[in-house]
């Protein structure tokens, strides 16, 4: 399980790196971020007869860096990542 966190922060900290712009989230949803990114692209490795959800391979490593920038990019621009005060630039800030 220790092991499965912290390749979840490992992944969570590289989709960071890869998507570009400056993402304002703390360690906690990075954290969440590489732990969702490595459930996908676990399964995507499964689906492809790489190897298990839960065993840790190439294939499902660089399946888990993609899937992982894609939820981030898709949690930026929705929204879900902001913080209610203002951070979007397209949003006019209320007083």
């Amino acid at each position: 399980m220790i092991g499965f966190l912290v390749a979840g922060l490992i992944i969570g900290l590289l989709a960071r790196l890869l998507l570009p712009g400056r993402q304002r989230i703390g360690l906690l949803w990075t954290l969440v971020l590489g732990v969702i990114g490595s459930l996908i692209g676990g399964t995507i490795a499964n689906a492809l007869r790489s190897g298990s959800i839960w065993e840790l391979n190439f294939v499902g490593f660089v399946c888990a860096v993609g899937a992982s920038v894609i939820v981030l990019a898709v949690a930026e621009r929705s929204g879900l990542l902001t913080r209610g005060q203002g951070t979007r630039g397209d949003l006019p800030r209320r007083t």
